[in-house]
């Protein structure tokens, strides 16, 4: 039997239905017309729809390195809400549980947008959901009293967070093609990061640095932070409308003939194609199960970074944002610059070398921590140049290996893999904190579980380049 001729690496990877036009078509996969992926490639409003996917990145800063890094969850952990090292421990147990949660559900969520073809309308509930959730955390003031609610907000804002990034991450092989997908997954983390710096010098000088900011706001009864939250909200709910305004909703003619079923029948469902995947694609999943370890150790940097800043350093609430601004300019610009090299050299190489610059950046942080913020500046720098690349490759790792159609159910088998360990980073540091007695020796915790996802990573096989 003959095969079809490779489509060119430039050609997107998921053609749309027939009765759609070529400027309404995302994608291209093996055996269209040629003249009908040379119609996609020449498409005008493709780099639009890069730009629009894009700002969903930028807009989700607010909750990425406003809630859950650099600001409220500092806040939450200060001395008005408990004692040092109780109410990190109890952080990372509030979020041990949000990641529970994602595991069990992600994967359906996923599936049944695929089947259904209403991937961008979850992507708007799941975004907006967060949107109000960040929204309710103006309600969250300094005192003990209030750290439950404070907890829930954000264990709940990661949980649909999550469930968005589903939808999202399954947009990417409709905005790129086989020979951009690194550059365009870089560009989406990157704007993730710009937006971030962004955002933080908004808020750091309008409402944190001053002693009375715009508005009048000030730092009683948490006002600076409290505000910002409603200013993080809006900020969301603004930057994610371009992606569900101008990229078309693509529904695939083989993932919509595989009808929708029941929700607990979805998990039947979902047992069959994991056992599919496991017989026909064994890396994907080594992959998912490999990157899920690895992934919950970045978030891990993210998620305590901030707070071992402001606990073990002694960086004030303004010190921990100018950090921040250091930070995303750090790793945008070397997230955004790794996206080429992701095409060229593969995403592998790139996870690899971003995995060993993370324990070894960790370990000086941990060995030098007497040696005061000069040490976090320079290691915590470290750890930003590399935390980019890691999840932008890891990202297009996976992209290049899913069969057409199910980007939702294997981007939400990429959550829960990355949720059902989810316990492992948020445990890990507590444990290390509960046992050393200090919350620098969570800083282990979190080496330790990057290192293990390295060792899982090493003997898993890439799909090949397109050039």
């Amino acid at each position: 039997m003959t095969l079809p001729p490779e489509p060119p690496a430039d050609a997107p990877r998921n053609f749309p239905p027939s009765h759609l036009t070529p400027a309404d078509g995302a994608a291209a996969t093996i055996g269209v017309a040629p003249e009908q992926v040379e119609a996609v490639s020449e498409a005008g409003a493709r780099r639009g729809r890069i730009l629009a996917w894009g700002l969903w990145d930028w807009g989700s800063a607010a909750f990425n390195a406003v809630v859950t890094t650099f600001v409220f969850t500092v806040y939450l952990t200060s001395e008005s809400f408990g004692p040092t090292g109780t109410v990190e421990a109890q952080l990372g147990w509030a979020l041990a549980i949000a990641g529970l949660l994602i595991a069990v559900l992600a994967p359906i969520t996923g599936q049944r947008s695929d089947t259904s073809g209403r991937r961008k309308l979850w992507l708007a509930v799941n975004t907006y959901i967060v949107v109000a959730l960040t929204l309710a955390m103006f309600f969250v003031l300094p005192a003990p009293e209030y750290l439950l609610l404070g907890l829930f907000l954000v264990a709940a804002g990661n949980v649909f967070f999550e469930f968005a990034g589903v939808n999202y991450n399954a947009m990417l092989v409709q905005v790129s093609t086989p020979r951009s997908i690194g550059k365009v997954s870089g560009f989406g983390w990157g704007m993730g990061y710009v937006g971030g710096i962004v955002l933080l010098l908004i808020v750091y000088f309008g409402f944190i640095q001053p002693e009375v900011g715009l508005f009048g706001v000030t730092g009683d009864e948490g006002l600076d932070v409290r505000v910002t939250m409603v200013v993080s909200a809006i900020w969301f709910g603004l930057f994610a409308l371009p992606v569900l305004l101008a990229v078309p909703e693509y529904r695939n003619p083989a993932a919509i003939d595989r009808g929708k079923v029941g929700f607990f029948a979805s998990y039947a469902r979902l047992g069959r194609d994991i056992a599919r995947l496991w017989k026909e694609q064994r890396d994907t999943v080594w992959f998912l199960l490999a990157s899920a370890v690895f992934r919950d150790g970045l978030a891990g940097v993210f998620t305590f970074g901030g707070v071992l800043a402001a606990s073990v350093f002694g960086f004030s609430a303004g010190e921990v944002i100018i950090f921040a601004i250091a930070a995303n300019v750090v790793a945008g610009i070397s997230t955004i610059a790794v996206g080429a090299l992701d095409d060229r050299l593969g995403a592998k190489p790139v996870i690899i070398t971003a995995l060993v610059g993370l324990v070894i950046s960790g370990l000086v942080i941990f060995l030098l921590h007497d040696g005061g913020q000069l040490v976090f500046w320079t290691a915590g720098l470290a750890l930003c140049l590399f935390v980019g690349p890691a999840q932008s490759a890891s990202r297009t790792f996976l992209a290049r290996l899913i069969p057409p159609g199910r980007e939702g159910e294997v981007f939400g088998l990429y959550a829960t893999t990355g949720r059902a360990v989810s316990f492992l980073a948020p445990t890990a540091f507590a444990l290390f904190v509960t046992i050393g007695g200090a919350p620098y020796f969570g800083i282990l915790g979190i080496v330790l579980v990057i290192a293990l996802g390295l060792v899982l990573l090493i003997p898993v096989k890439a799909a090949p380049v397109r050039r």
